[in-house]
């Protein structure tokens, strides 16, 4: 059987091309070149004799020959991975990997990992910061943390927080603050939302200030422009080292405010209608590490409310 069959390499080659559409992130993917990568689907295309890519303009395509073994092709390369991670962990001490949203995961969990390998210290954690997308059926994560996680039929989900913005800064410039009209003299913080593409104009609006201030009835204040971070985590370190007002997320500052590093000059506060949310994969419920994580953290996110 295995003598009518393409080589791995190619089908591998050709399965990242068909949920890329690009050889260069394709190429990204498998650490090989985009050269390497046309020249592997060229491979399979003349094994089959038959065409599986088409360009269509700057970009590409799949032909229907292309298209008809997509499902069967995922679900055969989703079996290999979790194959190979079962014969990899026997024997082997326990393990999670977390992909945390970066300033939950510093503002919070990194806070509180310690308690639970207090109690678990049988499971190693390592803890990877992200806020990209990641499939957690092909990638080697087994638990994703993320701000309003996008839906998926293949994960479960457990709301950790439900998030509001307010303004916050420190305990100096608090007192230069007396009400939302002095936002239009105070030095400002901005956060350009680079990498939250998904959650659309909704969740810009929640971190943009002359949004935040229509929608708690200040629109007539006019903010200036001040600093602009693209990294959420530095805004907030900025807003603690006296450098301006930032919109924090609520569960991101509330040790730092209840620490005393940060204050909340404002009374004012949006529900943003996100959260942070925690996904674990359908097929992994059976894991008691995974479990044993899911159930610690949801506990403590319950009682740090």
């Amino acid at each position: 059987m295995s003598s009518i069959l393409p080589s791995l390499n190619s089908l591998k080659a050709f399965e990242a091309l068909s949920r890329h559409l690009n050889y260069q992130e394709a190429a990204g993917e498998l650490h090989v070149t985009p050269a390497a990568v046309k020249q592997l689907v060229k491979k399979l295309e003349d094994f089959l004799q038959i065409s599986l890519v088409v360009r269509k303009g700057r970009h590409i395509g799949l032909t229907e020959a292309g298209k008809a073994g997509l499902v069967d092709l995922h679900a055969a390369f989703g079996l290999l991975t979790s194959a190979t991670t079962k014969m990899k962990n026997v024997d082997q001490r326990k393990s999670l990997t977390i992909s945390a949203e970066p300033s939950f995961a510093l503002a919070w969990l990194v806070k509180r990992i310690d308690l639970f390998k207090r109690t678990h210290p049988e499971i190693d954690v390592l803890i990877d910061t992200s806020i990209r997308i990641i499939d957690l059926d092909r990638e080697p994560v087994d638990i994703a943390i993320r701000y309003a996680a996008p839906a998926n039929k293949t994960l479960l989900y457990h709301r950790l927080f439900d998030d509001e913005t307010l303004a916050v800064c420190s305990t100096s410039l608090a007192e230069e603050l007396n009400s939302l009209e002095d936002l239009e003299k105070a030095p400002l913080i901005h956060f350009d939302e680079q990498g939250y593409e998904w959650l659309g104009v909704a969740y810009r609006d929640m971190f943009a200030w002359q949004p935040w201030l229509e929608i708690v009835g200040a629109g007539h204040v006019k903010p200036n422009k001040g600093l602009r971070f693209n990294d959420y985590n530095i805004a907030i370190q900025a807003a603690i080292a006296g450098q301006g007002v930032v919109l924090g997320s609520w569960p991101v500052v509330r040790d730092a405010i209840d620490a005393g590093v940060l204050v909340a000059p404002f009374s004012e506060r949006v529900q943003t209608g996100f959260g942070y949310d925690l996904a674990v994969p359908v097929s992994t419920v059976n894991s008691p590490e995974i479990m044993a994580f899911v159930d610690w953290i949801t506990a403590e996110a319950a009682a740090s409310r």
